[in-house]
């Protein structure tokens, strides 16, 4: 069947990228975290100690910064690679975490990641997660879904993602920093994060991550069916 791209927006913790990541796989489709590449970005800023509102400091930043994936055939998983390194695990971090918004509100910042986003796009068979990919990035995507969830669960998911990596974090401040994510998300001026109108919706609060990928599975046949 023809190839079709898949967007995948939604709030933070809801289980876009382990949803993709599955749903990639099990299609032979193309993966792209673009929040992983808003990590990486934030990481290098945080490291070099660029000022955000400087913006040469910023245009400066952005000039050095190369992001790559690399399968990692051990752990079956892509990985994202800054300049040559893999900052995976670096990049989850608290506080990567606790800017990665504010840095993903620059419009610099989302206009040269949002450029190599949609050349990633460009062959089709990709599936690509993040907060405006169907409204910005790939708008011609064949199928499009938003995904939402109770943010207490949200909360206590991201706990245990952060308790794997043996970051032990009070819910508290998940909370805190989830509420101040989607503020962020949701108002910033350049590509807010929104559900446009032809997403399917799907509310990850009650349903198994295995429930959700075969939602996007059976809606992507038949997206490949009307394309063919």
């Amino acid at each position: 069947m023809k190839k079709i791209n898949i967007a995948i927006d939604g709030y933070s913790a809801c289980g876009k990228s382990s949803t993709a990541k599955i749903v990639a796989s099990r299609l032979e489709y193309k993966y792209i975290d673009s929040g992983a590449m808003y990590r990486a970005v934030t990481l290098y800023f945080i490291d070099n100690y660029v000022d955000l509102t400087n913006d040469k400091k910023v245009d400066q930043a952005l000039e050095n910064i190369n992001i790559d994936f690399r399968f990692n055939s051990k752990k079956e998983k892509s990985e994202t690679y800054l300049n040559g390194l893999n900052v995976e695990d670096e990049i989850r971090t608290m506080k990567v975490t606790n800017m990665v918004s504010e840095v993903s509100a620059l419009p610099k910042v989302r206009k040269v990641l949002v450029e190599l986003q949609q050349k990633l796009g460009k062959k089709k068979g990709v599936v690509m997660d993040g907060r405006d990919i169907g409204s910005v990035v790939l708008p011609d995507a064949e199928l499009k879904v938003f995904m939402t969830a109770d943010k207490r669960v949200r909360a206590l998911r991201r706990q245990q993602e952060l308790l794997e990596k043996e970051q032990l974090v009070d819910l508290d401040e998940i909370i805190e920093n989830l509420t101040k994510r989607d503020n962020i998300d949701t108002s910033r001026e350049v590509g807010p994060l929104i559900k446009v109108d032809e997403a399917i919706e799907i509310d990850t609060t009650h349903i198994t991550l295995e429930e959700q990928v075969e939602e996007i599975l059976n809606e992507a046949t038949s997206r490949m069916v009307e394309n063919q």
